[in-house]
């Protein structure tokens, strides 16, 4: 099921995505045998189909539940701590996979096998032959594409667990990738594996701003993390232009690998080039700064859909008109589609799933609300509804301008898995469906790979509550919500609080210390790759508590009233995001505190 092909040869490769696509149905099937005439021994599925021969679609159906993480987590976990790997997979499990997701605080663990790198690296191959179709020369010269690792934590079992494109970066498949002419990196592999994230981006932009004379095109995985690249070099340009001009590499770059492979970019000394740039850097407005440091570029490859939309206009201010373009749609669970219209607006981006990456489902969601229409999960810990197998549809038969959450089964070991993703149908290319990303489920807040949920959120203010709003200010949390501020680089959560006294209707005096605590409590609470992001990367900035004054959420609910909310079902909403609701929270504002301290954070917090 994975097609091999030169990924220097364009046709071919516009050809097999024709072939894949116009046979999606037949494929889908033959994708569902392989998995089950593969891993129908396992312990998982000898529960469900009790070593059936029958390979069928409907027994599949009939018989194997639809399940969520929670359900699942138990058999991943026995692998973690050291069991067989055919618990869920008859192939080895070589490395297990963290979301972006957790469960009861920590990362999702996602089983993962060898092949599966072959199959993402033919997936990253389908990628190049749309992009050439779309723009012309990119053979000519160089991507600048900033690319990193993240701390990785060994299992008991021995195997590691790691973010999925770290098991990409670090794998023989990328590190011993043939060489393609369509996608070379002006960053030496070097500097991408680094585990100094300051030391990998400093060295990257240096290399980048070396060969500025090369790049056709710039790029990060996602938009935030391409912004905390601008914001970098805001601040390092000096420092940059200085090791250009003499031809050296800060002291402070202690990664001798990294330093090695600079050093055979660098040349020697280029006091032209340093001058130009320092003079480019220096100016007052940076608007337009991508287009003015690399003037050959094409276009801006980034991840600008789901929670990343909201650094659109940013990423527009600085890449001075460059198109934005959003080239796939991947997670930890499993590699998904690809974006046949790469220069499309970013608000008009679908993907096309390609259907021998796994076998798809899709469980049609409520087109306002994207609650599931009758449905529970197999724990059934969200109601007692009977599952509705027939509202469950395959690949081909979902219908244009309906939503969907999508179900995957792998073959690494995931069988009918709810990943959570809310998807919109936009249209079909010969016979294989392309979807909108509409939103992960029930994620209220999210700066950069964190996933906040309301529940999440909720008990953090909670914990914040009981142990420094009771004693001892005597001051009651009222009505709280929060909002993803991205007008700053990183960007960081903030919260409305309203807070009244105990015993009167005064005014609230307020203790900055006493608020300070509050913050870094909440920061305390929150999940392993918030605080991951916060300690480690330094990718999301200091939590912040605006409080506002006595009666605001009443106006917030007149106003979401006004806008269409009935008044009989309003929920004060637990995220704000439309400007009118913004402004009104942000005009009553009494007192602004920030959490002085980065959240605790241990590579380590899987072993427990």
């Amino acid at each position: 099921m994975i097609p091999s092909y030169d990924p220097n040869d364009t046709e071919a490769g516009l050809k097999l995505l024709d072939d894949l696509t116009t046979n999606a149905e037949v494929i889908q099937e033959q994708v569902l045998y392989q998995i089950l005439s593969q891993n129908s021994g396992t312990q998982y599925l000898r529960a469900f189909l009790d070593g059936e021969s029958d390979k069928s679609r409907q027994n599949f159906k009939n018989n194997v539940p639809v399940v969520n993480y929670d359900d699942i987590k138990p058999f991943i976990q026995r692998i973690a701590d050291g069991e067989s790997s055919d618990i869920v997979s008859a192939q080895p499990i070589t490395e297990l996979l963290t979301s972006s997701g957790t469960s009861a605080g920590k990362p999702k663990l996602m089983p993962s096998t060898a092949e599966e790198l072959d199959r993402k690296t033919f997936f990253y191959s389908m990628l190049v032959p749309i992009m050439n179709k779309y723009v012309n020369g990119l053979d000519e010269g160089k991507g600048m594409y900033l690319l990193f690792i993240k701390p990785e934590i060994k299992t008991p079992s021995g195997l590691m667990a790691r973010p999925v494109l770290t098991s990409y970066y670090k794998s023989q498949h990328f590190r011993n990738r043939p060489f393609n002419k369509y996608n070379v990196y002006t960053s030496p592999d070097q500097t991408i594996l680094c585990q100094d994230s300051k030391q990998s981006m400093y060295c990257q932009l240096l290399c980048g701003l070396v060969q500025r004379s090369h790049v056709l095109r710039v790029g990060a995985v996602f938009a935030s993390a391409f912004l905390r690249a601008v914001k970098f070099l805001e601040n390092h340009y000096n420092e940059l232009c200085a090791d250009i001009r003499t031809g050296t590499i800060t002291s402070w770059i202690t990664d001798s690998a990294c330093r090695d492979s600079v050093l055979s970019i660098l040349e020697g000394p280029n006091q032209k080039l340093a001058d130009e740039i320092e003079s480019e850097c220096g100016e007052k407005s940076w608007e337009g700064i991508i287009r003015r440091l690399w003037p050959k570029a094409k276009y801006v490859e980034v991840i600008v859909t789901g929670s990343m939309a909201q650094y659109i206009p940013t990423l527009e201010f600085y890449s001075g008109g460059l198109p934005l373009v959003s080239t796939m749609y991947a997670s930890s669970e499993c590699y998904f589609g690809i974006n046949l219209n790469p220069l499309c607006d970013p608000s008009d981006v679908s993907y096309t799933l390609l259907p021998n990456m796994a076998y798809f489902e899709f469980l049609p969601v409520d087109d306002k609300s994207h609650e599931e229409i009758h449905f529970a999960s197999h724990s059934k810990a969200e109601d007692d509804d009977a599952i509705k197998e027939d509202l469950i549809v395959d690949l081909v038969n979902v219908e244009v301008g309906r939503y969907y959450e999508i179900v995957i089964t792998t073959f690494t070991g995931l069988y009918r898995y709810r990943v959570g993703d809310i998807l919109k149908v936009t249209g079909f290319y010969n016979k294989a469906p392309q979807f909108r990303f509409v939103e992960r489920r029930n994620v209220v807040l999210s700066i950069d790979t964190d996933k906040t949920s309301e529940e999440d959120l909720l008990n953090a203010v909670t914990q914040a509550k009981l142990n420094h709003l009771q004693q001892p200010t005597s001051l009651l949390l009222t009505e709280y919500t929060s909002y993803a501020d991205t007008s700053s680089i990183p960007g960081h959560y903030v919260l409305f609080w309203e807070l009244k006294p105990r015993y009167n209707n005064d005014p609230p005096k307020l203790d900055d210390k006493i608020m300070e605590k509050c913050c870094s409590e909440v920061e305390d609470r929150l999940d392993y790759v918030y605080r991951r992001c916060r300690n480690k990367d330094k990718s999301i900035g200091p939590l912040e508590i605006r409080v506002v004054s006595l009666g605001t959420f009443d106006l917030l609910m007149d106003f979401c009233v006004s806008q269409g909310s009935s008044v009989n079902q309003y929920k004060t909403p637990r995220c704000v995001k439309s400007g009118g609701a913004l402004e009104i929270l942000d005009s009553r504002v009494i007192g602004r505190f920030f959490s002085r301290r980065v959240p605790q954070w241990e590579p380590l917090g899987l072993d427990s």
